[in-house]
């Protein structure tokens, strides 16, 4: 008999189904000059990373990392990379209240080596050094998900009070 077996009750369990390319873009439009540009001036690198959930039924959610990268050296477009990597993951056990953290945080940690890896090779690919990623605080993007969340959720109210100032000023159209 084993320990969950015995305490009669089961431990949360996190299992990953499949890992996929859901959609992906690499954009080299000013090639081949872009790539005979002085090596030695560091293109400005810009980020974007979102992380996006959705219950498939069950304990199945598929997460999924969209990162865009858009890359300039002197005002001239070096490349731009659109890469949405997903997975298929099954959460067993786990309380509601820590669904949305693990698909937020711990999800995302497992899939961003892969989609690292497929960025680098193919910036590498496109005739530019691989572009590596640094590490990302999924942890921190959860925060500001969370915060952005509260924010969206008082905005109707902010309205509704401009609005009802408006009127009783007999300013409201």
């Amino acid at each position: 008999m084993t320990d969950t077996q015995a305490s009669g009750s089961s431990a949360p369990r996190m299992s990953v189904r499949t890992q996929y390319v859901k959609d992906f873009s690499f954009e080299n439009p000013n090639s081949p000059r872009s790539l005979s540009q002085s090596v030695n001036e560091r293109p400005a690198i810009t980020l974007d990373v979102d992380v996006e959930t959705r219950q498939l039924g069950g304990p199945h959610y598929e997460v999924a990392l969209r990162i865009t990268i858009d890359a300039k050296r002197a005002g001239t477009q070096m490349f731009v990379a659109e890469l949405l990597y997903a997975g298929l993951f099954a959460l067993e056990n786990f309380p509601p209240e820590r669904i949305e953290p693990v698909c937020r945080i711990e999800c995302p940690r497992i899939l961003f080596p892969f989609a690292r890896r497929i960025i680098a090779e193919t910036t590498r690919d496109g005739g530019f050094p691989p572009l590596l990623l640094d590490p990302i605080n999924f942890s921190h993007l959860y925060r500001q998900y969370l915060d952005q969340r509260v924010t969206e959720a008082e905005q109707p109210v902010q309205e509704s009070s401009e609005v009802a100032d408006a009127v009783s000023e007999g300013t409201a159209p």
